[in-house]
């Protein structure tokens, strides 16, 4: 037999019951319209995800039932809806806790719960990692299809639920997901998948969100493979959307413990199936940063960003992005420059503004440094930071006057080397690329004109701010490389040190030289306290800082 399932790949807002609510209805109407059988929503699709402490506070958890129970009535009663929320449960000793739980709603009303049974550890219920609500799995007879429900963590445990499922013989499995996206992790996720529908014997259909929380974005990528565990569908990454498949499943195969529906069911004309173009890694990366900046926008209510265009590559990058993720009409450049900028700064701040046509004026900063000098002496390493802290108090003034969002421009292998200035480059309020380092940078922003050239269109920046040697300017002819190794060079060390935690002697060994790894090493444990006030920023690898990495500021443990 078939089933037409609906795999509602959407985008909600934390905190926002009624909006989702209104999308999830909007998605189950589409689904009946399409003649699907069974709608599935990704994990907490009913509050937004990831809630982090609000799921601690009982008038959420309260909220959440109830939006539930009026989404229920609500709903189409043709479809069997599979709805992810917040629920609380009460542990062994009485204390009422809070639970990420899928809803199974038919008939206007909820006819089972599953409660997930592996927790994340990214900030989500991690004060409950070892509270669960029973190890118990559940299986749902649906149009005579047993029908077994998992939710994203859930899938990645061997020998957990999932094998439990298995052992219980289902004729479809669902997963539920709200998964974030890291680089290559959708090669990943794919081949779990398709152990996991090997390991059931069943077809397998995993639903994954849209849309940036914070400094997390989710890529949709959602999946349907058949019980040989080969792709039927995928739908795109970073869009939102309804993907409609048809699975052949068997009937009957299992113990249910919740029957809905026996009768089966015939699809008159079968759909043909779609698998989206993959995208390539630049082009991914690029789509991530685009998609939670402009929902870090948008959903904080921020009308407009600001940038503070040096005319070198990072401030370059961070406006491209912004453009392509708000228009040109509601990003801000400001360029502000001191005695130490080259002509060629303004030059290219300029030609970036004009390629793109975005908002751009000159500040000039130097009269403003002076008149500080005048009442506090400052020389040397202090001097320079006081342009940069200049530079961005005057970036904090225009965002209150103007309401604009700051967009603070460094990267990974900055952050990682403490090279930025407190209350100076540091300033903002969200930050796009603090984690990608700087070679990531440099391709990105050949990959945005390359694609720019081939649409035609003119590539949005300029060439001599990719090309040119990087500088801060605060003091005659500076480079990065006067204070850091080559980026080529120190982003190899720092990927090995931050993103895999490898220690000096395996760093070492690893073939990089003893002097470079004591340096770096050094530089990246003495910069923890700087990394702890920087802005949030889309994450994109599996060790960003400040989401999964973070060291003590205080500690005597040394590498180095």
């Amino acid at each position: 037999m078939k089933l037409r399932l609906a795999l509602a790949q959407v985008n909600p807002t934390v905190g926002d019951l009624a909006g989702n609510a209104a999308l999830i209805k909007q998605s189950v109407d589409q689904a009946v319209g399409a003649g699907a059988h069974i709608a599935i929503f990704p994990e907490m699709v009913l509050t937004g995800y990831p809630v982090e402490d609000l799921a601690l506070r009982p008038s959420f958890q309260v909220a959440s039932k109830s939006a539930l129970t009026a989404l229920a009535s609500e709903l189409d009663s043709k479809i069997v809806s599979i709805v992810g929320y917040l629920d609380q449960v009460v542990s062994d000793d009485g204390v009422v806790k809070p639970q990420n739980m899928v809803a199974v709603i038919a008939g206007g009303e909820v006819k089972a719960r599953y409660a997930k049974c592996h927790l994340p550890n990214y900030g989500v219920f991690d004060e409950f990692r070892n509270f669960v609500a029973g190890d118990s799995t559940l299986v749902v007879r649906i149009h005579g299809v047993d029908v077994g429900i998992a939710i994203c963590e859930d899938l990645w445990i061997d020998g957990g639920i999932t094998s439990q499922l298995a052992a219980r013989n289902p004729g479809l499995v669902i997963v539920p997901n709200g998964s974030p996206y890291e680089r290559a992790k959708d090669d990943v996720r794919l081949a779990l998948v398709t152990k996991r529908a090997r390991e059931a014997k069943a077809p397998l259909a995993y639903v994954n969100m849209t849309g940036g929380q914070d400094d997390l974005v989710f890529d949709g990528d959602s999946i349907v493979v058949n019980s040989d565990g080969a792709v039927i569908a995928r739908a795109p990454q970073f869009e939102d959307g309804v993907m409609v498949v048809d699975v052949d499943v068997a009937t009957g195969t299992s113990k249910p413990d919740v029957i809905i529906s026996e009768d089966s069911v015939d699809i008159a004309k079968p759909l043909v199936p779609g698998i989206a173009h993959r995208l390539g890694d630049e082009e991914e990366m690029w789509n991530a940063i685009v998609v939670g900046l402009r929902d870090y926008v948008g959903k904080n209510g921020f009308k407009s960003v600001l940038v503070g265009l040096s005319g070198g590559i990072d401030s370059a990058l961070v406006a491209a992005l912004a453009i392509d993720a708000l228009g040109p009409d509601r990003v801000h450049g400001v360029a502000m420059p001191s005695k130490y900028s080259s002509g060629h700064s303004i030059e290219d701040a300029e030609l970036m503004a004009k390629n793109t046509g975005l908002g751009f004026r000159i500040v000039e900063i130097q009269k403003m440094v002076d008149a500080f000098r005048t009442q506090v002496e400052l020389t040397g390493l202090a001097e320079e930071n006081l342009q940069a802290r200049v530079r961005g108090t005057t970036l904090m003034g225009l965002s209150n006057q103007h309401g604009h969002l700051v967009l603070a421009t460094g990267n990974k292998s900055e952050l990682a080397c403490g090279y930025s200035t407190l209350y100076g480059d540091a300033v903002g309020g969200y930050a796009p690329i603090k984690d990608i380092y700087k070679t990531d940078v440099w391709a990105l922003a050949r990959w945005r004109n390359r694609a720019a050239a081939e649409a035609g269109e003119v590539p949005p920046i300029p060439e001599r701010s990719i090309t040119k040697e990087p500088s801060a300017e605060l003091r005659p002819d500076q480079k990065d490389s006067d204070s850091l190794p080559e980026y080529e060079i120190l982003d190899k060390v720092l990927k090995a040190y931050v993103d895999d935690d490898l220690g000096r002697d395996a760093l070492i060994a690893a073939g990089f030289d003893k002097e470079l790894v004591m340096r770096v090493i050094a530089m990246v444990d003495k910069a923890e306290y700087k990394r702890r006030q920087y802005p949030p920023g889309t994450k994109v690898s599996k060790r960003a800082f400040g989401k999964d990495r973070r060291l003590p500021m205080t500690s005597s443990w040394r590498e180095v």
